[in-house]
């Protein structure tokens, strides 16, 4: 499997739901893995790539809802939409706030749960689009001296290069040297730019 195609995982302990599930997803051209428990899910393998999690709520040890909380304890990202027969709003307020993509009451509508997984997919796949980025841009801060890092924290808040030269005791010709090798290690094309990217990183400014 390559790291661009799509996997739904379904975990249901109804043999004869999972069997219909499948048969649902093939017949979009989704291909799916079936689990029986939370527990054989945690212990497979997981391909990369655009994923989502049909899971019922209901199932034999641990539930639904305990593995949305195993998964987020994990660190481990994947949109979940819930399936149960056993439904009721405590429940689906729960998992929703959860960060649940859909809450399914059974029997649903075979459209109502393909929107859902075609909504978790592109949930996603703009988080994994998100996660490169911010990854792409930690490797230039990681790229730049001490000395940038310490500059760039100064000039997002704002302040000139004389003010920065006098700040850090040195003068505003090296600053403007400084200031034009940072902008090119990060790849800024502004000043907007680099504002936008040190609040990405979470850079803490420095007040004036």
């Amino acid at each position: 499997m390559n790291s661009l195609q799509n996997h739904v995982f379904v975990v249901e302990d109804d043999p004869s739901m999972r069997n219909a599930l499948k048969n649902l997803l093939r017949s979009v051209g989704l291909e799916s893995r079936q689990f029986a428990s939370a527990q054989e899910f945690l212990e497979a393998d997981r391909p990369d790539g655009p994923r989502c999690l049909i899971l019922d709520v209901r199932l034999p040890g641990l539930s639904g809802l305990d593995l949305q909380k195993e998964l987020a304890r994990a660190g481990i990202e994947i949109p979940i939409i819930f399936i149960t027969a056993h439904g009721d709003i405590p429940m689906s307020v729960r998992a929703m706030k959860a960060g649940a993509v859909e809450f399914l009451t059974k029997p649903f509508r075979d459209q109502d749960l393909l929107d859902a997984i075609h909504a978790a997919l592109m949930q996603d796949r703009v988080r994994r689009q998100n996660d490169s980025v911010l990854a792409e841009l930690k490797r230039r801060f990681e790229s730049l001296t001490s000395r940038e890092r310490e500059l760039l924290s100064l000039i997002i808040s704002g302040r000139s290069n004389k003010h920065v030269a006098a700040e850090i005791g040195t003068s505003e010709i090296t600053v403007k040297v400084h200031r034009r090798h940072l902008m090119q290690k990060m790849r800024a094309a502004s000043f907007a730019d680099l504002l936008r990217m040190a609040a990405d990183l979470k850079i803490p400014y420095t007040k004036v």
